[in-house]
């Protein structure tokens, strides 16, 4: 994928327990290698060290005002009159475009459990959000709308960990899809680090839910 040059990147760490992003500029490119600029941490407006091996979710806007989104891996440095980053770069395939609404539903099976009443419900996503999920009503519900719960929700990512968020939502409403009864809930507060870990698996589903429908 080749991608213009002074383009502004978007750095945001793939695995970490701290929410950062760094911004940087496409120096050149060379085939599937990006050289970047030294990055700058968003929040202190310092010069970011970026370890060989690390990785990274990039994010850019195109000129045509179209956003999208890649992964990417520190692959090392190249000494010159400007010193860049190396970053590797994915074929055009392994790009996804960022939706202008806020939040990036998919539709993927996730364990949930819901507390209500001191007491667990379990239930499956139908699909899921850094804004909400909605829910496969298996059985009814204990809680009517506008009810606030406390959510805990099971992220399994493809490096083989498994993240769990927990956060308050609330019923927004009962929906019928396909025949199927499902539960719409919006969350109320969900700190940064949950809400980075919602969008980082949001986005590994996106792309492989386009790898399946490219392989059939």
């Amino acid at each position: 994928m080749q991608l213009k040059l002074g383009t502004t990147l978007m750095l945001e760490p793939t695995y970490t327990d701290r929410v950062e992003k760094f911004r940087c500029k496409i120096v050149e490119q060379d085939n599937t290698i990006l050289y970047i600029d030294y990055p700058v941490n968003t929040v202190t407006n310092k010069t970011a060290f970026l370890v060989d091996g690390s990785q990274f979710r990039a994010s850019y806007t195109a000129e045509d005002k179209v956003s999208y989104a890649f992964n990417t891996e520190v692959l090392g440095r190249k000494l010159g009159n400007i010193p860049t980053i190396m970053l590797s770069c994915p074929p055009a395939e392994e790009f996804v475009k960022i939706q202008r609404r806020e939040f990036v539903r998919v539709n993927t099976p996730v364990d949930i459990a819901i507390e209500y009443n001191n007491k667990f419900y379990q239930y499956v996503t139908d699909d899921i959000s850094a804004g909400g999920v909605a829910i496969h009503l298996n059985k009814d519900l204990p809680f009517m709308e506008d009810e606030s719960v406390n959510l805990t929700i099971a992220l399994p990512f493809i490096n083989g960990e498994i993240r769990y968020v927990k956060t308050s939502a609330k019923l927004i409403r009962i929906i019928e899809k396909d025949r199927v009864r499902l539960a719409s809930l919006q969350f109320m507060e969900t700190d940064d680090l949950d809400k980075q870990y919602i969008v980082r698996f949001c986005f590994e589903r996106q792309l492989s839910n386009r790898r399946k429908m490219e392989a059939n």
